[in-house]
């Protein structure tokens, strides 16, 4: 545990300013007061792990805390790796995009889940597009329908 909790400080300390000074902890870094606030829910965790295995299998609470700290790690590295990424194009933009993501998975040589991420990103994008396109028509009916009300109503004192 102190190993990672040496790891974790070391890179949020290089990735939260391009001039660290050992002495000065970046503001950053209060976001997380414990090292434990940065593990992923255990409860996601879980309902993933039982939808990856076969029915029937069970699994202890032992591994269940295993599996959930190194999936902790591993999203902390691809998020270094991420935010690494952002600020080496020299770019103004401080937010990590999902084309980043990317890149760091093909830097850190997990090249297999590239491909699958790239089309969870696509479909992601398009249900978020088809969910705003629809919200938008609903309000255009809605919107419609209430100036066809309108019209079949006569003005004030026209019957």
């Amino acid at each position: 545990m102190k190993y990672l909790q040496i790891w974790m400080m070391h890179t949020l300390r290089i990735n939260c300013s391009d001039e660290w000074v050992p002495s000065k902890v970046p503001v950053r870094l209060t976001m997380a007061e414990r090292p434990e606030d940065l593990n992923l829910p255990a409860a996601v965790v879980a309902r993933l792990m039982k939808d990856a295995l076969p029915e029937g299998c069970s699994v202890s609470k032992e591994a269940r805390q295993s599996v959930c700290r190194a999936a902790s790690v591993f999203v902390l590295y691809l998020t270094s790796q991420s935010n690494t990424i952002v600020s080496m194009a020299r770019s103004k933009r401080k937010t990590v995009s999902g084309a980043d993501v990317i890149s760091a998975l093909s830097e850190m040589d997990f090249e297999e889940f590239a491909d699958p991420l790239k089309e969870a990103l696509e479909d992601h994008k398009s249900r978020q597009k088809t969910k705003k396109l629809s919200k938008k028509r609903k309000a255009d009916e809605s919107g419609a329908g209430d100036a066809d009300d309108a019209a079949e109503k006569p003005a004030d004192g026209a019957d």
